[in-house]
Order: C-alpha cells, then structure tokens, then sequence
C-alpha cells in the first residue's frame, strides 16, 4: 500500500495520474485543488466517489491549508501550476505568484513533516530561452544551461517560475536530506487537456467548419507524448531510487511532427477535406523534441502509444465532451 498526495490533480495530467493511480485499491489518495483551472466534472467526480480518494479544495498559497494534510505520505506529486500560453499572457503575475508561492510553501511543509519522497512537475518551457546564447541540440538533453533573456516578455514567467521550482526542490530536498525527481513534460496531449492546446483547438474550428482552416508554426515541429505514457513513465519515475535527485524529461521521442503535418493527421481522422491557410508563426521555439536517454536508462521505459493512436483516443474523447472543456 502506498499513501500518495497530488496537488493539481483535477488538472489534466493531475487527473490521469489519480485515476491510474486510484485503480490500485492498495494506494490510498488525497487530491489538493483549488479548482480555479482544474474543475468537478463528471470524470473528476467518478474518482472522488472512490473510497480510496479524498479531495481537499485548498490554496497552496496559503500556509495555512497545509494543517488539513496528513504528514505522512509515501509520494508527493506537486503538479499544481497555472499552465498554458494564453493564461501565461494573461495573468502573468499570478503564474509568478502561484507557482512560486505553491512550491516554496509545500516544500516549506514536506521537508517538516514525514513524508518520503516529493515528485517536481517541470517543463519542457525552461529550454525556451537557451537558444539565444547556445546552439540547443535537438533531441534536447537535461544538462543543457537554462536561461531566461527577456523579463519584459510574459512568457518568461512560465519558465521562470519552472526553473525556480527546480532550484528550490534542490536546495530544500538536500538541505534536509530528502529525495526528490523532477521531470520535464514534453507536449503531453490526451483527453480533458481543455480547448486551449493546438490539438483540441484545431478539433474545434475543424468541426466549427472553417475552411480553409488557419494554422499558426506550420513549419515547426513537435514530439508529443500521449498522456496514458507520460503518468506511466512519471510513475516509474517516482518510485525508482534510481531516480533519486534526479532531473529528467519525460515524453516521446519517436516521431516528431511538424505542426501542419499534425493538422492533416486530425483532418484525416475527422474525415473532412480542409485547406490549411499558414499563418505567420506565433511561437519563437521552432523545433523541440526530448532526449530520453536517461529516463530509458534508469526506469527502463519506453512510449508504446503512436501519435495517430493518441490522436484518435483524444479526438474521440472531444467528441462527446467538447463542449463541456474550457480550460
């Protein structure tokens, strides 16, 4: 039996992770959400029925919720974070205020408590900005230098408040002696990731019938990672200790697409005869695509799920429940 907290996890990835999890009756769960992205829908609720999920709805900002928690978890997952290009744009002050804050106060509580090991939810953004300085290989590895080069460019607090958790998780965890993993999310897609990732948006102006249809970065390319493989590689990442204080990226390195290459996979799957009308690129990161040597080297595992598999689980998915999806 594991006992297992997760913050974030009516979000996408927090969701799929408690639902793989929670399938395990032996592991017992509690989910911290503050349900400001992450929301109670049919899905989510199916899983707090469970007798072996408990939900909390707390503010990580407040260290205060931290006295509602047990102190003895087996694994931590913190995958709370306000995420996204547009609500980055948006409201970036609250991405500082909210990623920072959230990590420095659950740290501030685990290395207290008694607690085993904490998981990091990273990104693949803190590469964004290396490229000005350094000829960024691609697959990209996890030792290259991180950067932040324009303070005045929204974007940068996304990534900055990413490479910020990273530090502090470091310096907390061998401060007081405790384990930890970071993993760095490539392009994970799947269902009830919301409308606002290229996927489902290029779902929804399909099905809307717009034709010829616009597509911003139809040169650029991407490896994305089918959500199903990502929370069995994060899993595996967690309880290994041979990923003990270790970073990590997590995704698919296997086919890495260019974006108008995506549209007309989700075209062909829809069965429609659309135009792509290319856009001016939108996006400064023109190629990225994970090297996961090191995550097959430790925990030995490899993506199974094909991008046109993904793509028609998720599309199916969006279906039925478009409409009820407004992250």
């Amino acid at each position: 039996m594991s006992k297992i907290l997760i913050t974030g996890g009516a979000g996408f990835i927090g969701f799929h992770l408690v639902k793989k999890l929670s399938d395990n009756q032996n592991n017992e769960i509690h989910i911290i959400d503050n349900l400001i992205r992450g929301k109670i829908d049919g899905d989510f609720k199916s899983l707090t029925d469970k007798k072996n999920v408990t939900f909390f709805n707390l503010d990580l900002k407040n260290p205060e919720s931290f006295r509602k928690l047990d102190d003895d978890f087996d694994y931590v997952y913190h995958l709370a974070a306000i995420i996204g290009v547009k609500h980055v744009k948006e409201r970036p002050e609250q991405v500082i205020s909210v990623n920072a804050l959230s990590t420095l106060n659950i740290l501030d509580w685990f290395v207290k408590s008694n607690c085993k090991k904490i998981f990091f939810s990273s990104t693949s953004e803190t590469y964004s900005w290396t490229r000005t300085f350094y000829d960024l290989p691609v697959p990209t590895p996890e030792n290259v230098p991180l950067s932040i080069t324009d303070p005045f460019n929204p974007r940068s607090t996304y990534a900055l408040s990413k490479i910020f958790g990273e530090v502090a998780v470091i310096n907390y965890c061998r401060k007081f002696e405790k384990p930890f993993t970071i993993v760095r999310y490539h392009n994970v897609y799947g269902s009830r990731m919301g409308t606002v990732h290229v996927i489902p948006e290029i779902y929804k102006k399909i099905i809307g019938g717009m034709n010829p249809l616009p597509v911003y970065s139809v040169d650029h390319s991407r490896a994305f990672c089918y959500v199903d493989d990502a929370i069995n590689e994060s899993i595996m990442a967690m309880e290994s200790s041979k990923t003990d204080n270790e970073i990590l990226n997590l995704g698919n390195d296997k086919e890495e697409v260019t974006i108008e290459e995506l549209v007309n996979r989700i075209i062909s799957i829809v069965g429609k005869e659309i135009e792509i009308m290319p856009l001016k690129s939108e996006d400064p990161i023109k190629r990225r695509c994970p090297d996961i040597t090191k995550m097959r080297s430790l925990v030995n595992y490899e993506p199974i799920v094909t991008l046109n598999e993904g793509l028609k689980k998720t599309i199916d998915w969006y279906k039925v429940h478009l409409n009820e999806s407004t992250q």
